[in-house]
């Protein structure tokens, strides 16, 4: 019977139709549903992004090493980048699921595909880790809203085509989260920071399950779909004006997540109260003066003083301009509040709090502006951050508790990213001088009082950093390579200049013998050495042609040196031309070396004129072999009448001196540098360098070089210095380094975090005065 005419492929037509299609189209009472549980997601998806940056500050707060806080940190903006697309795609697929439930699909049976040892491998550690949070949360939603849901199920059941279960619900939550990781799949995070994602997913969206199921199983009854269900109504955890689910969300996140934020206020205090009570042993010295006031004065609030601090900003003095130099803040500050007493007619000051944080963010300026490592040509431009940082302060106390604080950590990364930077550059055209100071003057230009624009600042600032660090550690890799390389070299061309002088020094050779081994040779021997090494067999055999070579120019006398030369020339030289070949030496060169050797050669054969020697002993070994031609008349050449005179004797030269090899470009050798006792003081500074550290060399009395250790080529004993963007910049040797250190024109540039070595510096200086 023929039946394919009547058969539809479901598969192969399925993907034609659209969500919206006739094929595909839900049912209104279903559509509701979709809109209004799509409109929930939507917001509570929404609450999660504006809330994500806050939880990865607070992880990053606790992170254990800078390169944790920095992927937290590239982890915060690759989501605000890509929040959109997430959201956008999340909502498409939920769409999706809905349309599929509306198309009916034929049956299949279970695909049963042969099994190999090869399939059966392990799971992926990050893929089990999701797989395991993926199911946790969906167990967590099933206990708490299970019967909801099962109710939601059915009623979809009795007006869909599709038979859905709990798992194959749309509105599921595992259709769901399975549908937020699809959506993250761009994301390029650690797993870690995935896990927080979809931690932040099960607070702010599968928490309100509960509200949304409540709300679509109501919406399908008032459509009179099995009205019989009787759901239970969630409890009703929000009063009649309550909380939006993403800001109740976000409190208990706040109050749970990071497993010690109910000790973070304390912990706040207890840094700043202990910073306030050095500063109160302090009050009215000269490190911080006490100022006359009236005793009828009034403390402004901390609201006034920030609108003073703005107007104090936007009227800051350009940079570079003579007067900003000299800008004191507390004075500048000073003027302000008389004016403003004068105006009033009473007098006005600071309260004890607020100005307990100008004294110590004074103090903590006065630090960074004095301190060497960073650079005098940024200082200006870095000291103009000085008001917007009091404002955080004055804002938000944990700016002195917590280390990654958003604007703590942008005056950190700049004075990092700084740190190479050369007052030789060009400020005006180089990218990190203009990236910091478009940094300032925004902070200058927008900065009011919401200090997000801090964050923001440093997810970006962190994006320009890490594009400068990938680039520059690329060339630094780059010359890493090359100096490794030139090493090797080096090293190679000694190897050589010992095997030459071994067979050379002292002795009388013809003359274009020892231009062919210093000249030519050579290059086969560096070339064996570098590429096979001085243990190889290829190593050896070069050293055994130059052997032969030597020894088929010096005189012989004994009958068996006769034989031996002349089975040896033939075979010595087919081995120098093609060795002089695989060096690619010139040909023209090499041309001219053969032509003059068989002359000797050829001398060399004379010598034994007088000895009887037959002509077929003669043929075979000096065959026209390799292209390798003597004289055919090989009777006339051997048999020279006594009557003429001898040929010209071949050009000779004593080796007396030893054979030094240079590198393409090098001049003559360095002159000897002078030699420090082993447990010389500067030596053991040379050696407390590490791979990674910043010195400041003084070139002369004007200029000083910014460089960092980029290798210690231990074969040559040389350290390769590179400046910020990766290129050389600089060489020594150790004992050289040494010599520097001892006439101080190099010292240590302190890497370390530039508001953490501030910060220290004051306590230190308060208990210092507190003891005094």
């Amino acid at each position: 019977m023929q039946t394919d005419a009547k058969v539809v492929h479901l598969n192969r037509v399925a993907p034609e139709h659209s969500p919206t299609s006739q094929a595909g189209r839900l049912p209104v009472a279903l559509i509701q549903v979709r809109d209004k549980a799509a409109q929930q997601l939507k917001q509570a998806l929404q609450a999660l992004f504006d809330n994500a940056d806050d939880t990865l500050f607070d992880m990053a707060d606790r992170a254990a090493s800078n390169a944790e806080q920095n992927a937290f940190f590239e982890a915060m903006r690759d989501l605000r980048l890509k929040r959109k697309t997430i959201e956008r795609s999340f909502l498409q697929k939920v769409f999706e699921s809905f349309a599929v439930a509306s198309q009916y699909q034929v049956g299949q049976a279970p695909q049963l595909g042969g099994v190999s040892f090869e399939s059966l491998s392990l799971v992926q550690d990050d893929v089990l880790e999701e797989a395991v949070a993926l199911d946790a949360m969906v167990a967590r939603v099933i206990s708490r809203d299970g019967v909801a849901l099962g109710h939601l199920t059915t009623r979809c059941n009795a007006i869909v085509s599709q038979k859905l279960d709990d798992k194959s619900n749309p509105l599921g939550p595992r259709v769901l989260c399975e549908q937020f990781m699809a959506a993250c799949a761009g994301l390029g995070v650690e797993i870690r920071v995935k896990l927080i994602v979809l931690k932040l997913f099960e607070k702010y969206v599968l928490a309100d399950l509960d509200q949304l199921y409540a709300a679509a199983n109501q919406q399908l009854v008032e459509a009179g779909v099995l009205p019989e269900l009787k759901s239970a109504l969630p409890a009703r955890r929000n009063a009649p004006g309550r909380e939006a689910p993403g800001n109740r969300v976000a409190r208990e996140t706040a109050a749970a997540s990071d497993g010690g934020a109910a000790f973070a206020d304390e912990g706040v205090q207890e840094v700043f109260g202990a910073l306030q009570e050095l500063l109160s042993h302090v009050r009215g010295t000269a490190a911080v003066p006490r100022r006359a006031v009236p005793a009828d004065a009034l403390p402004i609030s901390s609201n006034d003083l920030m609108r003073l601090l703005s107007h104090m900003q936007q009227r800051l003095p350009a940079d570079g301009a003579p007067a900003a130099d000299d800008f004191d803040l507390r004075n500048q500050l000073e003027l302000l509040l008389t004016r403003a007493s004068a105006k009033s007619g009473k007098a006005r000051v600071v309260g004890e709090v607020d100005e307990d944080v100008i004294n110590l963010v004074s103090m903590l300026f006065e630090f960074i502006l004095d301190d060497r490592t960073l650079p005098d040509s940024l200082k200006a431009l870095i000291g103009r951050l000085q008001i917007p940082m009091l404002k955080v302060a004055v804002l938000d106390k944990t700016f002195f508790s917590r280390g990654s604080h958003p604007a703590r950590r942008l005056l950190n990364e700049i004075a990092s990213a700084a740190l190479g930077w050369s007052t030789q550059d060009d400020a005006r055209r180089d990218s990190l001088f203009q990236r910091i100071e478009q940094v300032v003057q925004r902070l200058l230009n927008d900065f009011t009082d919401d200090p997000s624009i801090f964050a923001d600042l440093l997810a970006e600032f962190l994006a320009f950093t890490g594009d400068e660090r990938r680039r520059s550690e690329l060339l630094e890799q780059r010359t890493r390579d090359a100096e490794e390389g030139r090493a090797k070299a080096e090293l190679a061309r000694q190897q050589v200049e010992q095997a030459l002088n071994a067979r050379l020094l002292g002795k009388t050779l013809p003359e274009v013998v020892v231009l062919l081994l210093q000249q030519g040779w050579s290059k086969v021997l560096q070339l064996s050495c570098l590429k096979h090494g001085a243990e190889s067999a290829e190593w050896q055999a070069a050293l055994a042609v130059m052997d032969d070579l030597v020894w088929s120019v010096e005189p012989h006398e004994e009958p068996e040196d006769r034989q031996r030369l002349l089975e040896l020339v033939p075979n010595l030289l087919k081995a120098l031309r093609e060795g002089l070949a695989g060096a690619a030496i010139d040909p023209f060169v090499t041309s001219e070396f053969f032509s003059q050797l068989e002359s000797v050669h050829v001398q060399a054969f004379q010598r034994f004129a007088r000895a009887p020697v037959e002509p077929e002993a003669l043929a075979a070994p000096l065959g026209n072999e390799a292209g390798d031609e003597l004289p055919d008349d090989l009777d006339a050449l051997l048999e020279v009448p006594a009557a003429e005179p001898e040929p010209a004797v071949p050009a000779m030269v004593e080796v007396v001196e030893e054979i030094v090899l240079l590198a393409p470009g090098e001049l003559r050798e360095r002159e000897p540098e002078i030699s420090l006792p082993d447990d010389d003081e500067t030596l053991l500074q040379v050696d407390s360098l590490r791979v990674g550290s910043w010195v400041e060399i003084m070139e002369d009395e004007e200029h000083k070089l910014r460089c960092k250790l980029a290798a210690i080529i231990k074969p040559t004993g040389k350290y390769i210095f590179v400046n910020r963007t990766g290129m050389k910049v600089l060489e020594k040797t150790r004992m050289g380094l040494a010599v520097e250190f001892r006439r101080a024109a190099i010292r240590m540039l302190d890497d370390a975090l530039l508001f953490d070595r501030a910060l220290e510096s004051v306590i230190g200086n308060l208990r210092k005065l507190k003891g005094a």
